[in-house]
């Protein structure tokens, strides 16, 4: 038998192969110390190939995978509506971008924030739900995440927030971001649609699908990229062809572009092991956009009608592999943010300095306005 270290070596060099022939120019960051990448079959969550699985990386706004699922279940019990009215604190209103431009005592619906957490990976929105959730409290709601990273058996991850914005605590690794997007589409099969949404208008303005394999790469259908200085670009995406599904993660790309490449290489390769012919030309031309709901049309439908209107019926319920046992630690505060140049998405061109941490503005949860709550 083979030792590991050999068949490492082995996956490296077909990657860096892959890479030259499928994208010129395009060389991730293979053996840096931000690089990792798995991909996985997601019915039976085998590992198809990886590198560095579960080595300590930054998540980025990857994190609101994990927001979106906590909203997921409060709405499946019945805790939250998607027509809920989230309030907007000021603590909230203060996170740098990407945005939507929210600001002190605005409020939004839960499906609003929804579609502004998978398209524009808005931290304004992931604070303010966060808030919501969490009792008033974005602290306390990273604790729950983290609670319920433990119990998915994510057992390398520990969240500090809600949108994914740098803390040096807030850790991850590529299969346990890879394992999420299977349980997201396992436990929410009719909410995983919101995460093919190429685009939605708020308040006048459109907001874009920061994953660009939703048109460029044959099969895509969600779910999230990440940026921050620490991280590199991230991304885990989830893909179909031939009644076969794969979710793959790539951590520590260069630019997002480099990133998009380096995944469109592992799914090709994913697929080709699967036993899935491989297309003419993978990276496509960018296919026109199909038609979405806007936000306000979007408020009262539910997962379901998305589905239609973009990308068809959600995927099926898939079966999980069983964790290993929890083992963690809570803060109960939250250290500092530092001064950090990055900027959440698919872009570095801007320099950001973050405010210093405070306590936040806390804005208890209202009830939901009369008339307002949304079909499910």
């Amino acid at each position: 038998m083979q030792s590991y270290t050999a068949a490492r070596r082995r996956f490296l060099i077909l990657v860096a192969l892959l890479l030259a022939v499928a994208a010129p120019g395009a060389q991730a960051q293979i053996g840096s110390e931000r690089y990792a990448a798995i991909v996985t079959n997601a019915e039976t969550g085998d590992v198809l190939m990886a590198a560095n699985p579960d080595e300590i990386r930054h998540p980025a706004s990857l994190t609101k995978m994990m927001t979106l699922y906590m909203a997921f279940e409060a709405l499946r019990e019945g805790r939250i509506q998607l027509g809920s009215s989230i309030p907007v604190s000021e603590n909230a209103a203060e996170m740098p971008p990407s945005r939507i431009g929210l600001l002190p005592g605005m409020h939004l619906t839960v499906e609003e924030a929804v579609l502004a957490l998978v398209t524009k990976s808005a931290n304004d929105a992931a604070a303010a739900l966060g808030e919501f959730l969490g009792n008033g409290s974005e602290d306390r709601f990273a604790q729950m995440m983290t609670l319920k990273a433990r119990s998915l058996g994510m057992t390398r991850t520990v969240f500090r927030n809600a949108s994914g914005l740098p803390d040096a605590e807030q850790v991850s690794t590529a299969r346990d971001m890879a394992l999420l997007g299977r349980r997201l589409m396992r436990d929410f099969p009719d909410r995983f649609a919101y995460f093919s949404t190429p685009y939605f208008r708020f308040r006048g303005r459109v907001a874009f699908n920061h994953n660009r394999l939703l048109q460029e790469y044959e099969g895509t259908d969600g779910i999230k990229t990440g940026y921050v200085n620490d991280s590199g670009f991230n991304l885990v995406a989830s893909a179909r062809r031939d009644g076969v599904r794969l979710v793959a993660a790539v951590f520590g790309g260069r630019s997002g572009r480099e990133r998009d490449r380096h995944m469109m290489a592992l799914l090709d390769q994913g697929f080709t092991q699967m036993g899935v012919s491989a297309r003419p030309q993978a990276v496509a031309a960018r296919r026109p956009m199909p038609q979405v709901v806007p936000a306000a049309q979007a408020h009262g439908l539910g997962a379901t009608r998305v589905a239609r209107l973009n990308h068809g019926p959600a995927t099926a319920a898939l079966p999980v592999p069983p964790g290993r046992p929890p083992a963690m630690r809570l803060a109960t505060a939250k250290p500092p943010r530092a001064a950090t140049r990055m900027e959440q998405g698919d872009t570095d061109r801007n320099v950001l300095r973050l405010p210093a941490h405070r306590a936040p503005h806390v804005v208890r949860p209202s009830a939901p306005k009369p008339g307002k709550a949304a079909r499910r």
